[in-house]
């Protein structure tokens, strides 16, 4: 049973003293008068109220009938029912006999309004059931059973392939060239400014909604004040994963996203996993994607796993010894080269898959220069650069550095 409260029996009278001229008083199932129009009556018990409950029918109070009662004065009172059960009663002051007309009018916009008001906070209660659920569902520690009940209740099915996607909105950054200690400190904490920047949180529940309308299957739930996941079907075409096709819809829902001055949109897509946790393990993947992304390329929008999955495969080994050990010659390197040549060159020669005139070439310096610096690498690294095994040992320590220290 849905109870009546004074905000709703406030609302109750404000609404319907405006249709008539007489005094309205909204009661509970108890006889307490939660709203008036007289508010010195607010809190005390209204017999004919209680008469109404226990009879369950109109009362009508003449000037004879309310003086025997306490704290009652003639009028009509009219039981409310919602969903079949008697909530309250809706109380008219004035002579029984130039009410009647007024009676059922008020009591059905009475129940009206308790509906609306009890349909509302239905709705909220099932949303912030469904963002829960989601929020339980990517964190990968969560008893499996309890989600498949849960699921059950709020009519999701858990089974369907998803993958995780986020939407992140942040402020642009904007200060003199001088000011570069204070951009790097403001870019770490952006994050935690913008959680606390209504502008971004308002625009972050406009982008929900317009992910929400039309429907398209996806589970949504607000993460942080900045930040959304989207647990999004994984089989677009109906049949298998397709991360170019992602892609593509990616790029279409970036033209749809609200243009706020002074706000940007980031969005990055995670790793698809069909085996059972594969949820969570797809928003991980997606959130470090989205943190590699936006330090690699600042400026970006859009940030795709497969473009990063070298660095975010890695970057679970960063803590871990045999990513230390794997990182270690080519952190030699880079405590030994102060300018970073060295390690640009690195870059080059890997990019041209050990094409040593095409490297030279594109660093602009003579095929002499590119050895000396080949040399100078390997006898720092003592690793041979020459051959597969070393040259794929630097690639890797190169890309665990990055995915460990992002600059």
């Amino acid at each position: 049973m849905y109870l009546l409260d004074s905000t709703i029996a406030k609302k109750i009278v404000s609404r319907t003293m405006k249709i008539i001229g007489h005094n309205i008083n909204v009661m509970n199932g108890q006889g307490v008068i939660l709203g008036s129009g007289d508010p010195k009556r607010i809190g005390s018990t209204h017999e004919g109220a209680l008469l109404a409950i226990a009879q369950n029918r109109n009362v009508e109070l003449s000037d004879e009938v309310a003086s025997g009662l306490h704290g009652v004065k003639p009028g009509i009172n009219l039981p409310l029912h919602y969903q079949g059960q008697i909530i309250g009663v809706i109380g008219i002051t004035g002579a029984p006999d130039e009410l009647a007309h007024y009676g059922e009018l008020l009591k059905m916009t009475a129940e009206m309004i308790v509906e609306q008001a009890n349909q509302q906070d239905k709705l909220q209660w099932e949303n912030r059931q469904r963002e829960e659920f989601i929020l339980q569902l990517i964190k990968a520690n969560t008893d499996d059973e309890q989600l498949q009940r849960w699921a059950k209740q709020l009519d999701i099915d858990i089974n369907l392939p998803r993958v995780a996607a986020i939407i992140e909105i942040s402020e642009k950054l904007s200060a003199p060239i001088h000011k570069t200690a204070s951009l790097i400190n403001a870019a770490a904490s952006e994050s935690s400014v913008d959680e606390r920047n209504p502008r971004v949180s308002e625009t972050l529940k406009q982008v929900l909604h317009l992910l929400q309308n039309p429907d398209r299957g996806n589970l949504i739930a607000m993460t942080s004040m900045s930040q959304l996941v989207i647990l999004k079907p994984a089989f677009l075409d109906g049949k298998q994963w397709d991360p170019e096709l992602e892609n593509q819809r990616i790029d279409k829902l970036l033209q749809r996203l609200p243009a706020q001055m002074g706000l940007h949109f980031k969005i990055a897509l995670g790793h698809f996993f069909p085996e059972k946790g594969g949820i969570a393990r797809s928003y991980q993947t997606a959130q470090e994607t989205l943190n590699l992304g936006k330090q690699l390329n600042p400026e970006g929008t859009k940030y795709l796993f497969e473009d990063y999955s070298l660095q975010v495969l890695l970057s679970g080994l960063k803590h871990d010894w045999r990513g230390q050990a794997l990182a270690s010659p080519y952190q030699q390197l880079t405590q030994a080269d102060k300018n970073g040549q060295l390690r640009k060159t690195l870059a080059a020669y890997i990019t041209h898959f050990g094409d040593a005139q095409q490297c030279a070439n594109a660093l602009f310096i003579h095929r002499n220069t590119l050895r000396y610096r080949l040399d100078k690498i390997q006898q720092l690294t003592q690793t041979d650069i020459q051959s597969l095994h070393g040259l794929l040992s630097l690639y890797l320590g190169q890309l665990l550095d990055t995915s460990a220290n992002p600059r």
